[in-house]
């Protein structure tokens, strides 16, 4: 697996590649935006650390850059010293999967690192499953411990997003936006899409694999195995 550290701060650089390429990643580096943009642009990298407080280009200008005009989809971790929610709502609006705040223990940046990429190479599955349910991306067949399930067209495209993120929980506004954009048909539509889809895939079976968690969103994990 090969990381990009985009980090100022030499202590802090040096630290995270050490810890990095012990753990069995190959770590490039940069100390600023612009040359941390140029390695994101030429090199193949599997996710990239970014720091937001950078000389030259900030990290929420270089991630912008990245996803809008470069359509660069490289997984991205922001790291920042500010503890603000709106400055964490930044960072993910401008693209990041994930923020650490500093300062933050190296086996934890590690943690979140092998989480986005297991989410990540999730999204480029053409088969997704978990537990006994399985969905074919490319035939659209959903199944479940082998008998075929039927799902409208909103009920596949929310399954696939939450298997794919499985077995992290999606806020619902993710889902809301994924599937409508900014146009929300009303706040119960949500609840009822994953009513119907909840009766397709757990009703008839033993163990429920999609669960709410009240006041985020919904995660689809099998809990009697974590």
């Amino acid at each position: 697996m090969r990381i990009l550290v985009i980090e100022d701060n030499r202590d802090i650089l040096a630290n995270i590649l050490d810890y990095l390429e012990l753990k069995g990643f190959t770590v490039d580096c940069a100390q600023d935006g612009l040359s941390g943009m140029h390695l994101a642009l030429t090199q193949p990298y599997d996710l990239i650390v970014l720091d937001i407080m950078l000389p030259g280009m900030d990290g929420y200008q270089l991630c912008q850059k990245l996803r809008q005009e470069a359509d660069n989809n490289t997984p991205i971790i922001m790291l920042t010293a500010r503890d603000a929610l709106d400055d964490r709502l930044k960072g993910l609006h401008a693209g990041a999967d994930d923020y650490l705040v500093k300062p933050f223990a190296l086996s934890e940046l590690v943690a979140r690192i092998e989480a986005v990429l297991r989410r990540s190479s999730g999204a480029n599955k053409r088969v997704l499953e978990v537990a006994d349910l399985r969905y074919d991306l490319e035939t659209l067949e959903v199944s479940r411990a082998g008998q075929l399930l039927k799902l409208n067209p909103i009920g596949l495209k929310l399954l696939a997003i939450l298997m794919q993120r499985s077995p992290a929980v999606v806020r619902r506004e993710t889902l809301e936006e994924a599937l409508w954009g900014d146009d929300i048909p009303d706040s119960d539509s949500l609840r009822s899409h994953i009513h119907q889809l909840r009766q397709s895939i757990d009703k008839p079976f033993a163990i429920t694999l999609l669960h709410t968690v009240h006041g985020v969103g919904f995660r689809l994990a099998d809990l009697h195995h974590e």
